[in-house]
């Protein structure tokens, strides 16, 4: 078994208020040991993340840290070929969805926010 369930690089993907909006993220991520590291960029501005994830059962947490700014609580699980889950801070919240891929890739693009939930991301520990 592979010492790693998610790949470590470029991934891209994009956050939801609702149903019917997309923001767009590249990120560029680091997981090894069951820590997540990386930085990226989106619509808000660029970005650091941190946080940590499960080998065995692919969920994961980070907080996205917008540089001089503020702090987004990330929790998602292993979904297909990505992670998605839901973000939050403070009273707001909404869904998201990355996948690895080059920037620039439209590889999973037509990844839906209808989408069922993951079941890790449903059931508390």
């Amino acid at each position: 078994m592979s010492a790693e369930i998610y790949p470590s690089g470029a991934w891209r993907g994009f956050y939801s208020y609702g149903a019917d909006d997309r923001h767009g993220m590249q990120l560029d991520l680091l997981f090894s040991g069951g820590i997540v590291a990386g930085d990226g960029v989106d619509d808000v501005g660029g970005f650091v993340m941190h946080g940590s994830y499960d080998p065995v059962s692919g969920t994961c947490r980070w907080t996205k840290t917008y540089m001089g700014s503020h702090d987004v609580a990330y929790s998602g699980a292993r979904d297909g070929n990505g992670i998605a889950g839901t973000w939050e801070l403070g009273r707001v919240h909404g869904k998201f969805r990355i996948w690895p891929g080059r920037r620039g890739d439209t590889t999973g693009a037509d990844e839906s926010l209808g989408a069922p939930e993951p079941v890790e991301a449903l059931t508390a520990g």
